[in-house]
């Protein structure tokens, strides 16, 4: 049927406008169409009102003026969330996709209903009103169209195809609602970016490589480039650097910005790298055309399938800048639910994932997985039972913030260990380990700072250099076996306010810090024979103002300086006391009690008291004391107050060359035994100055040049 064309009063037409609600989305709508839509009607009053789409496509379009416009109350039926402005082009040639383009139901060369809007698509223009009918073809004809820069839905949806936009600058916004996955193509082989969504900026074949004829410092943004006229103020570049031993084991891969052309051979970019770059390596540059801003928002993601082929999930970068991703509730993945891979400057934020299809499968069963990323903030997301909520591999220079993972086994919080520096985690719980990953990888991590975390378990037991923690929790469960443990590196390890109820360990990997090894005002707790330091610990370890709980038989092994500050020891009396191979140890204040300090290394040692609690016993029934004779130690003792109960030593000295100083110390109870047979040769002994309450001598060398122990001491 046709519908005739008459003149309408311009009131009358504006009366018309507002009682369909879209006065203004024609009038604005007139102003951004593309293409030949753009010219003005031929006549004011061309206006046309239906009730639904079907009943625009029965139109017969031959008495149709070029621009009229046309306002449909709804898609199916009137009201129903489809209502929307369109215009007549005669000239049109574009296929019909049921939203921005409509064809007559009579089939016409030329001619096409265009709809007018102002940047913003829904979804139900384009008859979507629930899960029923796959929404493919919609989202490709709304994220393909350079009009559109805003897509929301308002009803639940499902999506069969993967898809795979170059797109900058559009936003989706799914409105909260459920999008479904059933019967979703086939992915291809280890294909993590094979999501729902997936932007991907476009790789040119400009390349450049140059190697570096001279040493690149930590934290430089200047890089040599050999030819810089081939760059250019504002171009991306995607950098990498040739790999060292292992496969995979670059310090750099990133994606960056050109941001000036410093002389004819070196540019500088917004990137200052983490890692000294010897004269010789290799940076190859490849010029890319990113994906930017395109954001996604608000959805209830359901995956379906069951592995890396038949599984979904919603969003994938890659070669991405200022693409953010807030407000996904994922179910049921299988590839993470944010992929990126060469992505600069984005946030993810209250994103969540439960139950997704694997926790075991290679890069499987993520919240988030970051690629080569820089500058990204991950902020207010949750896990459950999923293996990782944040993975960092290459990135650098990027967030954490509020993040918290239940049935955290697998472990929410990880690095890969490819090189990965000044990230920063914030007030987060769950398990955490860096560097982990392998040497293929570099296993090499710098610059880490971590803050009020709560976790069963913390790793950074390989290359982790400048690790920062700061009121970080570890608690134990018994599902868990390890947990409690808290493990670190010592190259420049520093820690404060910490507390762990499994053993702290300290071990040595890398030795690229300045930094002294500090970890301070903590806590921990130790099973019997723990090991605190590993013998590869050979730089300085400082412990301030600590507490060492459950010290039962437990042993350092490093050789470098230690230093117990203020530091507080507690064992059990019919458990052996720490035994330390460190070559120089320092016991300033604190207290040890019912445990002790024996020196156990094989080669030299010192140990230095100095104004330090020793109480009660231990199974070896002395408080000090060495093992082992083909060696030298060195005892100073000073301002030392011990108390020990009948039979058991505050020192023994049986054998080996023995250097012994005690002065203005006090023992009290117990005995000391200093028997001839450790001092000898180049041995020597001042006991002076010292108060003994009820203390029984056992042995000691008779006095001489070499040895005295009788004047300016009280003894009663």
């Amino acid at each position: 049927m046709s519908v005739p064309h008459h003149s309408t009063p311009a009131s009358s037409r504006r009366n018309l406008l507002r009682a369909s609600g879209l006065a203004g989305l024609v009038v604005a709508g007139s102003a951004v169409a593309t293409g030949p839509a753009q010219a003005a009607p031929d006549r004011t009053g061309n206006v046309l009102r239906l009730d639904t789409i079907a009943a625009l496509r029965a139109l017969n379009p031959n008495p149709l003026t070029h621009g009229t416009q046309a306002i449909v109350a709804g898609y199916r039926t009137p009201g129903d969330g489809g209502t929307m402005a369109l215009r007549w082009d005669n000239t049109s040639t574009a296929a019909h996709n049921g939203g921005t383009v409509i064809t007559p139901t009579t089939a016409t060369k030329t001619g096409r209903w265009h709809q007018l809007h102002t940047g913003t698509l829904d979804f139900r223009t384009f008859g979507h009103f629930d899960a029923e009918t796959p929404a493919d073809h919609a989202l490709d004809a709304m994220v393909n169209d350079p009009a559109v820069h805003r897509i929301e839905a308002h009803t639940d949806l499902l999506f069969t195809r993967r898809h795979l936009f170059n797109r900058s600058h559009i936003e989706l916004d799914f409105g909260g609602h459920h999008l479904h996955t059933t019967g979703i193509e086939k992915n291809t082989h280890d294909n993590p970016f094979g999501a729902v969504l997936s932007f991907r900026g476009t790789v040119t074949d400009t390349t450049v490589e140059h190697s570096l004829s001279a040493a690149m410092p930590d934290l430089s943004d200047l890089f040599e480039v050999g030819d810089a006229s081939k760059f250019a103020v504002g171009q991306w570049w995607a950098v990498e650097i040739n790999a060292l031993a292992g496969k995979y084991e670059k310090e750099i891969q990133r994606l960056v910005q050109v941001t000036d052309v410093v002389d004819p051979a070196h540019i500088r970019v917004n990137y200052q790298i983490g890692w000294d770059l010897a004269a010789g390596r290799t940076l190859t540059w490849t010029r890319v055309e990113p994906v930017d801003r395109a954001h996604v928002r608000n959805m209830v993601f359901e995956g379906w399938g069951e592995d890396e082929m038949t599984g979904s999930h919603p969003v994938a970068y890659e070669y991405a800048v200022r693409c953010d991703v807030s407000g996904i509730e994922a179910v049921g993945t299988f590839w993470p639910v944010v992929m990126r891979r060469w992505c600069t400057y984005y946030r993810t934020e209250q994103c969540s994932l439960t139950n997704p299809k694997s926790v075991t499968y290679g890069g499987a069963g993520y919240l988030t997985q970051q690629i080569y990323c820089l500058y990204g903030h991950v902020e207010d997301c949750h896990t459950s039972n999923a293996r990782h909520l944040n993975d960092f591999t290459a990135s650098a220079y990027c967030y954490v913030t509020n993040c918290h993972g239940d049935g955290d086994d697998e472990g929410p919080f990880v690095t890969h260990g490819q090189f990965e520096h000044d990230l920063v985690y914030t007030g987060n719980s769950g398990l955490m380990t860096f560097a982990n990953s392998g040497a293929a990888w570099g296993g090499r991590a710098k610059r880490i700072t971590v803050r009020r975390h709560a976790c069963s378990w913390f790793v950074a037991r390989v290359k982790i250099t400048d690790l920062t923690l700061e009121d970080v929790l570890v608690i134990g469960k018994e599902s868990l076996a390890g947990s409690g443990m808290l493990w670190v590196n010592a190259d420049g390890v520093q820690m404060r306010g910490c507390t762990a109820t499994g053993p702290l360990i300290v071990s040595r990997a890398s030795d690229l810090s300045a930094r002294p090894n500090v970890i301070a005002d903590s806590s921990f707790a130790f099973a019997a024979g723990a090991e605190v330091t590993q013998a590869n610990v050979t730089v300085p370890l400082t412990l301030r103002r600590s507490t060492l709980k459950g010290v039962d038989g437990a042993v350092f092994n490093g050789t470098g300086p230690l230093v117990l500050d203020q530091c507080t020891l507690t064992g059990s009396k019919d458990t052996a006391p720490v035994s330390l191979a460190h070559a120089d140890i320092t016991v300033l204040g604190g207290e040890l009690r019912d445990t002790g300090l024996k020196l156990t290394s094989a080669k030299d040692q010192r140990l230095r008291v100095d104004g330090t609690r020793l109480s009660g016993t231990n199974k070896d029934g002395a408080l000090l004391a060495r093992t082992g004779a083909g060696r030298t130690v060195d005892w100073q003792l000073s301002g030392l107050d011990s108390t020990a109960p009948e039979g058991t030593a505050h020192v023994l000295v049986t054998e080996g060359i023995n250097r012994y100083r005690a002065t203005g110390s006090t023992f009290t109870g117990g005995r000391l035994e200093l028997r001839p047979a450790g001092f000898g040769g180049d041995s020597h002994l001042l006991h002076t100055g010292c108060v003994e309450d009820g203390t029984e001598r056992t042995a000691l060398p008779d006095e001489g040049r070499r040895v005295a122990h009788t004047a300016a001491t009280l003894r009663f």
